[in-house]
């Protein structure tokens, strides 16, 4: 799963009928970096390629999601579908510590 910011809205003149009930938004991952401040303070565009996801949670521009991208995105539907990525969460707050490696060489 990728943290992201939605940054936008995807706007199709036609779309696939299976897709009805959701909309298209563009996400820019967010650098591990920002993770802890990104839901009360919008962090920068990342220096890391945007994505468009399939989101029916109802998620808007500035939020923090999770996206799931791959065949992964295709879990939540009974049917074949056209997707390769998909939001699955909206977080309200996030807290993340990385974990130092106490591997020593010799």
């Amino acid at each position: 799963m990728r943290v992201c910011q939605v940054i936008g809205r995807v706007t199709l003149s036609i779309q696939d009928p299976s897709f009805k009930g959701g909309r298209w938004l563009m996400c820019n991952p967010l650098d591990a970096e920002n993770f802890n401040t990104a839901c009360q303070t919008p962090p920068p565009l990342s220096n890391q390629s945007s994505l468009v996801a399939y989101d029916d949670l109802g998620a808007g521009e500035g939020d923090i999601v999770g996206v799931v991208e791959g065949t992964e995105a295709t879990a939540p539907f009974d049917y074949d579908i056209p997707i390769d990525a998909i939001t699955v969460a909206i977080f309200e707050s996030l807290n993340y510590e990385p974990v130092i490696s106490t591997s020593s060489k010799h």
